[in-house]
């Protein structure tokens, strides 16, 4: 198997000093939704798979399956080699595979951390998540904010970063939305006055 290097896009824990600050980012976002996890949980793009065994290890009594899906085969043999839990199992797959929802079946939980930036066409990706779902089921996701879509942002791995307008607005056909914004491992409703550079954003169907 290639060794994974980290890109600043696929987080290695491993490899990486405990103090840096896009991994204590990721994987505030991962604490961060635990209270909202149950039954049958979906990772999706879960990279390197340590936000996912953080997860099912600590919501092990709620949680029935969990799956992490992403695109690099690599990437998730490293998820199989190096996180290992019992509830949890990795496969390749595309977040925009308009058959995924037939291939993988319906969640009660949806984890999208760091991901819709690299998909063009985002209204579809957050369509074929809402699909995803089960009747009540939540997705809580997260991106970096930016000039808005369709605007190259400077960021090789990155398509474009949506505005925390557009982001907002990817929601209308959830039933309930609560935004959140991060800054640095702190997320929480907006402060007048503070610079937010990430959206996260809790939604049921």
């Amino acid at each position: 198997m290639k060794v994974l290097e980290d890109t600043g896009e696929r987080m290695i824990p491993k490899n990486m000093k405990i103090l840096n600050g896009s991994l204590l980012e990721h994987v505030a976002r991962y604490y961060f939704s635990t209270p909202y996890v149950h039954g049958r949980v979906l990772d999706i793009a879960c990279g390197t798979g340590y936000g996912g065994q953080m997860v099912a290890k600590d919501r092990k009594h709620v949680i029935e399956e969990m799956i992490g899906v992403d695109i690099d085969e690599d990437t998730i043999k490293y998820a199989k080699q190096h996180y290992y839990h019992p509830l949890l199992k990795f496969i390749k797959g595309d977040a925009s595979d308009p058959m995924l929802p037939r291939k993988l079946g319906t969640f009660d939980t949806i984890l999208s951390f760091e991901t819709i930036e690299h998909v063009a066409d985002d209204l579809f990706f957050i369509k074929n998540l809402y699909n995803l779902l089960k009747p009540g089921g939540k997705l809580v996701i997260s991106t970096p904010f930016g000039e808005g879509r369709g605007i190259p942002c400077g960021q090789p791995f990155h398509v474009h970063q949506l505005t925390k307008e557009e982001f907002a607005n990817l929601f209308t056909d959830f039933s309930e939305v609560e935004i959140y914004y991060q800054r640095g491992v702190t997320i929480e409703p907006p402060r007048e006055g503070v610079h937010y550079p990430i959206g996260v954003a809790v939604c049921q169907k």
